[in-house]
């Protein structure tokens, strides 16, 4: 008699990813539909169509062309007063109606229609808030989400692991724990155990889905700084498990711990305990350090001029050295063979057609005996770092082997990588959902942007994605884009603008306009004001850093600028709160178009923009979830 069973899994797992959608598409449908998301992406294109000429004005031109004029009728005072005393601005309309009745008919959202300049800040404000995501009534909460999601308790892997907050910063923890509860209820919905973190950066998202999910994930990131860094791990993490297996040893031959080191260990937590035997003690530290210093030194004369430092963007997305946990704890919570150390990647037009086979051949071998070896998933490696620059065009089945039915993530996304994210979702068969969070909108491409030069590589552009604006020709300007990256919630909280050193540019700006005729705008100062001891170092700093003559310039006449323009800095700081103001409502716009271009498609049928970390802690808090039937793509 022939065995069915195969067969029988399959139409099984077919028709309980069938029912997880039916659900899923019912919820939808009390959702927010494609005409709503249209009818709110008007209201807010209504909205910057008058105000996004502020947010588009470059702080570096303030004072040369008279920016504060030339879009305000009110004085910098009213500005600030108002936006204080407003608080979050979240008062109902009925508080304002008095306030501003008598200019209704000569503002539009605060504008006057023939100045095109501010005369009513309340309304402004108003509508700024009206106009924001949380204003437009369009998002779900986690919650909400996870409780249309979760309809059994989540199966975790009982591995014993140290809690994420003793490896991460309290925002990498916030946003990866968070995160991976979603991204593991969507693959329970569509019953999958493969997961793609695209854009994985150093993997904590990943190796959090693996040990606490049991997931079998795959993070694949472009950049040479983190296959650097991930090599770099991938050292450390022997050198524990060589520790590991030391201790394990040491402690089937002997019940009481060394004097040196004698502890009771009566009432202290599994995860101290777990922490305890897995990363070396101090006594063992120097004869660990002995023992493995010709490896390291090795491989840091390898590899030690490899690493370039690089920053690709200037948002709170950033991570430099010192704002990333030590990873020292983060590797010793991982179990041994947790993490599959791989080889950087060529991209796979690079390779021959051969190399190509001969990889996937030795990857299905591979993957064929860890399982074995290690009697199924429960136990074999579940984190697999792979380099590879993708995009929607990709071919996944050429970077992963045993590429199955997945669940697609990518946690701030920077710039175009988002979009490219949620095309590759609709364009593969195996991506059945998707959870992405952007971040880097500055970085965007923009299709209908009359001041872009050359296009992306891809031929794509980031924005818009939707057929809804596509049609319209809308853009919003790298200014506005950077604007978006903006954090009002932590501005509020006194974690602002840093005013002065925006003030010192755009005086350096004067100062260049009037002495420098030869200066070329697209040259860039850098972060000179973080050296500065004051103004007139700062600008000759900066002329040296533009290769400019400074001899043409003496202290005085350096300092006459900063003391005719610093009565004026108000203006300055008052229009970039404005500026802050907008920035929820250019972000909703970039996001509810990436929400309109899901709902246009026909294959979704379930997606939803969702509320995922809180804002004060990560500013880029919202995702975009999207769920597909099996084994369609459009």
């Amino acid at each position: 008699m022939p065995d069915n069973s195969g067969t029988t899994r399959v139409s099984l797992a077919v028709t309980l990813h069938a029912s997880s959608v039916h659900m899923l598409y019912s919820m939808a449908s009390s959702m927010s539909s494609l005409e709503v998301i249209r009818r709110k992406i008007d209201e807010v294109k209504q909205f910057l169509s008058v105000s996004l000429s502020i947010a588009n004005a470059h702080t570096v031109d303030f004072y040369t062309l008279d920016i504060w004029h030339k879009f305000m009728s009110v004085p910098p005072e009213e500005v600030l007063t108002e936006i204080t005393s407003s608080g979050d601005h979240k008062r109902a309309h009925k508080d304002n109606v008095n306030h501003s009745n008598d200019k209704k008919t000569k503002s539009i959202f605060g504008f006057c229609p023939d100045t095109k300049r501010l005369v009513d800040v309340a309304e402004l404000l108003d509508a700024a808030h009206a106009h924001s995501l949380s204003g437009l009534g369009v998002c779900v909460s986690l919650a909400e989400l996870l409780q249309w999601l979760n309809t059994s308790p989540l199966d975790k892997v009982q591995v014993a692991v140290v809690g994420s907050d003793e490896f991460m910063t309290s925002k990498k923890s916030h946003e990866v724990e968070s995160m991976s509860e979603v991204v593991a209820c969507l693959a329970r919905s569509c019953h999958v155990e493969q997961v793609i973190d695209v854009g994985s950066g150093k993997g904590y998202l990943c190796s959090y889905l693996s040990m606490r999910y049991g997931l079998q994930v795959y993070g694949i990131d472009s950049s040479s700084v983190n296959t650097h860094g991930a090599q770099e791990r991938n050292r450390k993490l022997k050198k524990y498990s060589r520790a590991y297996q030391r201790h394990s040893k040491a402690n089937k031959t002997q019940t009481v711990l060394p004097s040196s080191g004698q502890e009771d260990l009566e009432g202290v937590s599994p995860s101290e305990r777990y922490r305890k035997d897995m990363v070396p003690q101090p006594q063992d530290a120097e004869k660990h350090r002995r023992e493995n210093a010709e490896e390291v030194d090795s491989e840091e004369r390898q590899h030690g001029g490899e690493a370039q430092a690089h920053t690709t963007c200037l948002t709170d997305e950033d991570q430099t050295d010192a704002d990333l946990a030590p990873e020292d704890s983060f590797l010793g919570a991982l179990c041994a063979g947790m993490v599959e150390a791989a080889p950087p990647r060529v991209p796979p037009s690079e390779l021959s057609m051969e190399e190509r086979e001969r990889r996937k051949r030795e990857n299905i071998e591979r993957k064929a005996r860890n399982w074995v070896n290690s009697g199924g998933m429960s136990g074999g490696i579940l984190y697999s770092p792979l380099t590879s620059y993708v995009t929607a065009e990709t071919e996944l089945k050429e970077i992963i082997g045993e590429l199955k039915d997945a669940v697609m993530v990518g946690l701030h996304t920077c710039g175009d990588l988002a979009p490219s994210t949620l095309r590759m979702f609709l364009a593969k068969r195996e991506l059945l959902s998707v959870c992405n969070v952007g971040c880097c909108y500055h970085l965007l491409s923009e299709e209908f942007d009359p001041t872009r030069q050359d296009g992306p590589s891809s031929g794509v552009c980031g924005f818009p994605m939707s057929r809804y604006l596509r049609e319209q020709s809308w853009f919003c300007g790298r200014n506005a884009r950077m604007s978006a990256c903006l954090s009002l919630e932590r501005v509020v909280q006194g974690q602002g603008i840093q005013m002065e050193s925006l003030f010192y540019r755009a005086v350096l700006h004067v100062i260049l306009r009037d002495h420098y005729n030869s200066f070329k705008s697209e040259k860039r100062v850098g972060n000179v004001y973080s050296k500065a001891i004051s103004f007139v170092d700062y600008v000759r700093r900066a002329l040296r850093r533009l290769g400019l003559d400074e001899s043409k310039l003496s202290d005085s006449v350096i300092q006459s600028y900063h003391d005719t323009y610093r009565p004026r800095m108000g203006e300055m700081e008052a229009f970039n709160m404005l500026k802050v103001r907008l920035a929820p409502c250019i972000e909703g716009l970039i996001l509810l178009d990436r929400l309109c271009y899901l709902k246009e498609q026909e294959v979704v049928t379930f997606s939803a923009l969702v509320q995922l970390f809180d804002p004060l802690l990560s500013p880029r808090c919202y995702g975009l979830v999207g769920v597909k039937a099996r084994g369609t793509a459009s």
